[in-house]
């Protein structure tokens, strides 16, 4: 039996690590350090070895400040190579990250995503469907993920009695897969506070799905005065009486059709009628009823239970991050800290998903992070790595691949 030949990647000049911190463009890091006075309090530790050390930290899954440090101590060598980047000492970096604004790796999240779109027009475009339904209207999915945190952020981050949590908040682009706004807070708060933050950036026409958590009817009278559609879970108390039957009886899976009208304390808030549906809905393997609320009155019944359903892909994305990134040990448990660390993830999860793209990758983000994890300090091309490695096994699903969804006859 002929057995299979196994190609080597191409070797490189770079360093694995060299090659995904050069997608960030030189100028980028130390313009946010000087716009949000980070640069002139840098000493020894340069704002730029600051983020290329949080970002080994993210690939490595590195459990603690000595991890870091030291394995880029003794790799300083090649760190340097990577535009003069040193290695930090244990209290530099836990100063770094107690100290200099999180809004500089925010911003740099958000000014590598426009770039990178504007490097290859692909990443973020739409692509061809993998759902049975599609609309070729955007689509934006908001949902919030809580991160488990230490007792000693107690004093920040109280979410329990004796338990301590941040949250992110997520508008995700479902046709591109990536987020379009993040928010990065305590978890004490309800979501439906952030709500109107979220939405802020969507232009009329859109489509936004969100749960029960973030209703808000003042807000939900305030999209649709954008004219922006949406699809929400109505909560077990709400109160209204129907003012027109949309269908006369159960029909398949949908039992009931309704325009209503709001009635009790929230009237005053959405004084006009919305559309009520109930759906039977899989869970689980299992028919569980569910109650949809939307201010579209021309989609049909099932188009809105399955546009609910596209809602669930967003915790595709947050089990890809929590999954693989580093978010479950901390290097500090200031609010800076963690901020730091979170907006660093989210910047890890953006440059692998860019090589993914430009090498169509047709396996898992897991798989993906794995294999760049195991050959991080390596010289090998990164684009002939992921080639060779690509079909190892063959057939699997890239889970962070671009999704539509499709109702025929709708734009």
């Amino acid at each position: 039996m002929n057995k299979q030949t196994r190609h080597k990647p191409a070797a490189s000049k770079f360093s694995l690590l060299r090659q995904l911190c050069n997608l960030i463009p030189n100028h980028l890091v130390p313009q946010l350090a000087r716009a949000a006075d980070s640069e002139a309090k840098a000493r020894t530790f340069s704002p730029w070895s600051h983020v290329v050390s949080l970002l080994y930290a993210q690939v490595t899954h590195s459990l603690g400040l000595n991890d870091v440090c030291d394995a880029l101590r003794l790799r300083s060598g090649p760190l340097s190579a990577i535009r003069g980047a040193t290695p930090p000492s244990k209290n530099g970096l836990s100063h770094a990250n107690r100290q200099r604004d999180p809004r500089l790796a925010e911003q740099l999240f958000w000014k590598m995503l426009a770039h990178l779109q504007a490097v290859s027009p692909d990443f973020g475009a739409r692509h061809r469907p993998r759902f049975a339904f599609r609309f070729k209207r955007v689509i934006h999915v908001v949902d919030s993920t809580t991160i488990q945190l230490v007792a000693r952020c107690l004093d920040w981050a109280k979410h329990r009695r004796r338990k301590a949590a941040a949250k992110c908040h997520v508008r995700l682009n479902l046709q591109t897969f990536l987020p379009q706004f993040a928010l990065v807070d305590t978890a004490g708060e309800h979501d439906n506070l952030r709500a109107r933050e979220l939405c802020a950036g969507i232009q009329a026409g859109e489509i936004v799905i969100f749960d029960k958590a973030y209703l808000d009817f003042a807000h939900l009278a305030d999209l649709a005065m954008r004219e922006v559609f949406w699809v929400t879970r109505a909560k077990d108390n709400l109160q209204g009486r129907v003012v027109q039957k949309l269908q006369a009886g159960p029909d398949g899976n949908i039992l009931r059709d309704d325009l209503i009208a709001l009635t009790g304390p929230t009237e005053k808030f959405y004084p006009v009628a919305l559309r009520r549906v109930t759906a039977l809905v899989e869970v689980d393997g299992e028919l569980r009823e569910m109650v949809f609320l939307t201010n579209n009155v021309t989609w049909s019944a099932q188009t809105v239970a399955d546009l609910y359903r596209c809602r669930w892909s967003i915790e595709v994305f947050f089990k890809e991050l929590k999954q693989t990134l580093q978010l479950a040990d901390f290097l500090g448990h200031n609010a800076n800290a963690v901020r730091w660390q979170v907006w660093t993830a989210l910047l890890v999860y953006l440059l692998l998903r860019f090589w993914a793209c430009l090498s169509q990758w047709g396996h898992s983000f897991t798989r993906l992070f794995a294999l760049v994890r195991s050959a991080l300090w390596q010289k090998l091309a990164w684009s002939s790595l992921l080639e060779c490695y690509g079909t190892a096994g063959g057939g699997g699903r890239f889970l962070g691949t671009p999704q539509q969804a499709y109702l025929p006859g709708l734009t």
